[in-house]
């Protein structure tokens, strides 16, 4: 495995190449990536879904979730909270601030295209059927909670989620082998899903697929019988009270890890040169 030192050097030199590869590439990887967290979290939806015990339920859709980061790191698609790390290299003079904000501009809205393309296909093409609508009640239950959270405590669960994620990005760096990788991306996921902190990219999906299982007519009877809170699902909730919140928390704990690592490694391995 890699030593702190050479896995932050990694991630810079990672960085270096993503802040000037072509806005195609960025997209069409972009979109790739919200594909992949959109089917972590909508296969960890339908492995909880049936599951009464709030913890239980958690802890098992925190053992599926990971999936979806394991396809990103593996395939080399583009995260928007996975590129949080690229402030070690703006900081280290490797890539210019405009660079880092062109990055993340074009990969969240490729994450977002990806997620809501998929949320919108299992939507109104019956995936969640599974358990006579039951999922799609689940769904449109996950999406009311989250739209409904105070702005500020979805901005400090995104912080946290997205400093696990980032270790998670850090630690998959430092294993140079597939079997390394994957176990090393598992453990943070499983504690931020569990834990049930906020990710902006699985919440482009989360809430949409709620939001259009809502609209939904084989799924709005299911859903108001269930006394779920619809007032929530809808497009102004998800992207002013949970989709800005969440993205600047993750920012935030995604730039946090990336600090201290960078402080604490980068600099000592430059001193040593």
């Amino acid at each position: 495995m890699l030593t702190p030192g050479e896995l932050v050097d990694a991630n810079i030199e990672g960085a270096t190449k993503k802040s000037s590869s072509p806005v195609w590439r960025l997209f069409i990887l972009g979109i790739a990536a919200g594909l992949f967290i959109g089917l972590g979290a909508a296969v960890s939806s339908t492995a909880a879904h049936s599951i009464p015990d709030i913890g239980l339920a958690r802890l098992v859709a925190g053992l599926v979730f990971p999936i979806g980061l394991c396809m990103v790191i593996l395939l080399g698609a583009e995260l928007f909270t996975g590129n949080a790390l690229m402030v070690n290299a703006a900081l280290s003079g490797k890539i210019t601030w405009c660079g880092l904000l062109r990055n993340w501009a074009i990969v969240f809205v490729g994450n977002l295209v990806g997620a809501l393309l998929l949320a919108a296909l299992l939507a109104w093409f019956g995936q969640l059927d599974i358990g006579g609508g039951a999922l799609a009640v689940y769904t449109a239950k996950v999406a009311a909670v989250k739209a409904s959270l105070p702005w500020g405590k979805a901005f400090v669960l995104g912080i946290f989620c997205n400093f696990l994620v980032c270790a998670a990005v850090y630690m998959a760096l430092s294993a140079k082998d597939t079997a390394g990788k994957i176990l090393a991306t598992f453990l943070p996921i499983i504690a931020f899903v569990t834990a049930g902190f906020e990710h902006c990219v699985a919440n482009m999906y989360y809430i949409p697929a709620g939001i259009f299982a809502n609209l939904n007519s084989a799924y709005t009877g299911l859903i108001a019988d269930a006394g779920i809170n619809t007032a929530a699902l809808n497009w102004g909730a998800f992207f002013v009270d949970n989709l800005i919140p969440v993205t600047l928390g993750n920012i935030v704990g995604g730039a946090a890890i990336g600090l201290i690592m960078y402080y604490a490694y980068a600099t000592k391995a430059k001193k040593k040169k």
